[in-house]
């Protein structure tokens, strides 16, 4: 068992002491533990002999059984991560974010079925199911992030999953999830949630009422902008169809990687602390500026998500957007490129800053994103916020010129 199976602990102590289980982080013949679960990496299993071979079975998460299935390096970040959501069975680990929800959909997605996706959805979300899953005959549907308990119109008889994001990592709208879970429950309906936003230290999915929580580990879990890697963590119920299609898929990752993502996991609760502190102090001052006509940020009173985000959300990440009133394309790439505490580049949720033009316009379907401002898109990282801010007020100088 491992320490952080306790329910009475809280998260940050989940946090430091998950997956650290004795028989992954010492051996008795030796003396003692080590902090850390060792890089076990491996291929091929050896057996004493052909009974221990056969007794192995196909276990996972207590035997070794081959390098596909596992070593005690993944099992650790696995087990850490199940440990931060209240009634998970488990977690299984993918390359990427992307892989991870592609994975998710194809595990519980058959031809003929029926898939609600919300509008606001991760872009790569979007091409998948566009593409590979019309392919394979299951239809996807775009529904209005705020559509809430409204979701239950647009279920159909063939409706199996609701896919959700919440804040959509564009547009920032924040859905009512557990007015869409009771629906689903209801209806007899999976949900799948892309949490990569809040992580369970902002908002314990399963607790409000998803089947299957994704994160892009990539982000603020592994937090240091050098590993990528995925994570669904589900449900007694859902969580056999999962490990099954990970299986047939060949899914895996490295313990290598693995390690670096429990080396971020460890500090993750004071990194999303400080990142949405500096956000928010970043965020009230865009607000205030001239050239800003809105920032999309639940965090901040005015936001339209502000009542749902305050009722469900412990705290915010530093990841946000706002618009440059009036200004054009080429105001908005003067103002970014002038930029100098700002990294260009995609991703998000690593420890140093990062800016992105943004353009949800021509990836909406189901709702209209009619703000005609361009729109720009802020990851805040560690830095101290009165640069950051000096950085923007640098930008907006620019921008006019």
């Amino acid at each position: 068992m491992s320490k952080n199976d306790d329910p009475s602990l809280r998260p940050a102590t989940k946090l430091v002491q998950g997956g650290r289980r004795p028989e992954w982080t010492g051996d008795p013949r030796l003396g003692g533990g080590i902090v850390n679960p060792p890089v076990w990496r491996a291929s091929t299993i050896l057996y004493d002999n052909i009974a221990d071979l056969k007794a192995r079975g196909h276990a996972t998460h207590d035997k070794l059984y081959y390098g596909r299935r596992g070593t005690p390096t993944v099992w650790a970040l696995a087990d850490a991560l199940t440990g931060m959501e209240a009634g998970a069975e488990g977690t299984l680990l993918y390359p990427s974010g992307v892989a991870a929800n592609s994975a998710g959909l194809l595990a519980l997605l058959s031809p003929g079925d029926h898939l609600l996706m919300v509008d606001s959805a991760y872009e790569p979300t979007r091409a998948f199911c566009n593409s590979m899953l019309a392919r394979l005959g299951v239809e996807t549907s775009y529904y209005d992030p705020l559509v809430g308990a409204g979701i239950a119109d647009l279920i159909r008889p063939e409706t199996r999953l609701i896919f959700l994001e919440s804040p959509g990592s564009l547009t920032f709208e924040v859905q009512d999830i557990p007015a869409i879970t009771a629906v689903a429950r209801e209806r007899g309906v999976l949900t799948m949630l892309d949490n990569t936003w809040a992580t369970p230290l902002l908002f314990p999915a399963l607790a409000h009422g998803v089947d299957v929580a994704m994160m892009s580990l990539t982000k603020y879990v592994g937090g240091h902008s050098d590993v990528m890697m995925g994570s669904l963590t589900a449900t007694r119920a859902v969580w056999p169809k999962l490990r099954s299609a990970a299986y047939q898929l060949g899914q895996s990752v490295s313990p290598d990687d693995c390690a670096a993502v429990l080396r971020g996991l460890r500090t993750l609760e004071v990194r999303m602390q400080r990142q949405g502190e500096n956000g928010l102090a970043v965020a009230n001052w865009l607000a205030d500026r001239a050239e800003v006509g809105r920032v999309l940020y639940p965090a901040l009173p005015g936001d339209p998500g502000h009542a749902i985000w305050s009722r469900d959300f412990s705290g915010a990440s530093g990841l946000f957007g706002f618009t440059l009133k009036g200004a054009d394309e080429a105001a908005r790439t003067r103002f970014i490129d002038s930029l100098a505490h700002f990294g260009i580049g995609f991703s998000w949720g690593g420890y140093e800053s990062l800016v992105v033009p943004s353009d949800p316009a021509t990836i909406r379907t189901a709702t209209r994103w009619a703000d005609p401002d361009p729109l720009v898109r802020l990851s805040i990282g560690l830095e101290d916020p009165a640069d950051l801010i000096a950085d923007l007020e640098r930008g907006f100088a620019a921008m006019r010129g």
